[in-house]
């Protein structure tokens, strides 16, 4: 390999951070937060959501017990070949639901309770979707 070639993240590095970041924004923590928790900066802790740093076993033990879930969470999705959830059918759902407008809406959404004004929502958002589809 030589000194110019780029590192590759590894698809599980990239699942496993995926799910960090996930959980992390589900619960409403920052990356200084975790970071601080964990003894770490933020940046440390984006190489982490971004796969392009690993973690350690002892660290993803200490990250499942801050964000209140068990290790084999990081690992959900991940098939016996060693592939990440983003390389299966479901990729543009997770792709979507880990981005940060996608989590945010997902968020937002949970807290209508009213059944009416969700299926109202979900109109609104099909119809714009389908404006934008003809347009195109």
């Amino acid at each position: 390999m030589s000194i110019a070639a780029k590192k590759q993240a590894n698809p599980i590095d990239i699942q496993v951070g995926n799910r960090v970041r996930i959980r992390r924004m589900l619960i409403g923590m920052s990356q200084e937060r975790l970071g601080d928790l964990l003894g770490l900066t933020f940046q440390q802790v984006q190489k982490y959501e971004k796969g392009v740093n690993r973690i350690g076993a002892g660290r993803l033990f200490e990250v499942s017990r801050i964000l209140n879930v068990p290790v084999d969470f990081f690992y959900e999705g991940v098939n016996d070949a060693g592939q990440g959830a983003n390389e299966t059918d479901g990729a543009p759902v997770m792709d979507f639901v880990s981005s940060g407008e996608g989590l945010q809406l997902s968020l937002a959404f949970m807290k209508i309770k009213d059944a009416k004004v969700r299926k109202r929502v979900l109109d609104l958002v099909k119809s714009l979707a389908e404006e934008e589809a003809q347009k195109q």
